[in-house]
């Protein structure tokens, strides 16, 4: 008798991307993928804020990479991967939320949101999709998405409909691609301790709240998401496309 193996979790020699790196689940992210053996490079607005952390993975044996980007600036994102790509995979961790009361929601706030969370999270995917085909590479393309893409809820209307949205075209884009070796895909994390949700968590009754929803009765921690995105990039999950990886301890379950 031969015994399957399990396909490999490692990611050497591929070249990743990472969206949004410079801080939180992005910045995991980045961790996760340079462990695992990827060339990673690391995107976000602040340059300061990315070298400091190219700098702490090069300390710790990782070939990583700083690239100055502004995911919704569409046309200056899709030139920046033309120029650097392919990459083999793609995580997007740029995202945006400006919660408030959906009877108070500003022209303005639903614009930056969707400039961000949409548009600039579907033709990112495009870009990165369209350097793949023309090297005749497969790939893998994980958006980083959100329980409220499941849900509704309260303050979130707006914040809900991008991540609804952002799921959409990630099951249309896995059908299309599918066939040239492009797996798209999203994770879904429910509430996550970072320093940008940190003011969230200070408040009492919205931490009981959120820990009551969590059926497994804690917060997320960015290393609840690293392991899931080194399995969705790599031939471990070879035959997942089109799917969303729910890490929200059972947000949405019932």
């Amino acid at each position: 008798m031969t015994l399957p193996r399990t396909p490999s979790f490692r990611l050497d020699g591929k070249r990743a991307l990472v969206a949004g790196a410079s801080s939180g689940i992005g910045l995991a992210c980045a961790a996760a993928l340079g462990e695992a053996g990827a060339e990673v490079t690391v995107a976000a607005r602040r340059i300061d804020a990315l070298e400091a952390l190219v700098g702490e993975m090069q300390a710790a044996g990782m070939k990583a990479l700083a690239l100055v980007m502004d995911v919704a600036d569409v046309d200056a994102t899709q030139a920046a991967v033309a120029e650097n790509g392919p990459y083999d995979v793609l995580v997007n961790s740029a995202g945006l939320a400006r919660h408030g009361p959906a009877e108070a929601t500003e022209v303005a706030d639903f614009d930056a949101v969707s400039d961000l969370n949409i548009k600039g999270a579907y033709f990112l995917t495009q870009a990165v999709a369209k350097g793949l085909m023309a090297a005749g590479k497969p790939g893998s393309l994980i958006n980083i998405s959100s329980q409220m893409s499941k849900v509704g809820g309260l303050d979130r209307a707006v914040y809900s409909a991008t991540k609804h949205a952002l799921e959409g075209f990630t099951k249309s884009m896995a059908i299309e691609w599918g066939k040239a070796g492009i797996r798209v895909n999203t994770i879904c994390p429910t509430f996550i301790l970072t320093a940008l949700t940190q003011s969230t968590f200070d408040q009492p009754d919205k931490r009981a709240w959120i820990e009551d929803k969590i059926k497994l009765g804690r917060v997320g921690q960015v290393e609840d998401i690293m392991g899931a995105v080194t399995y969705l990039a790599s031939d471990a999950s070879s035959l997942v496309t089109g799917s969303a990886l729910m890490i929200d301890g059972g947000w949405t379950a019932e």
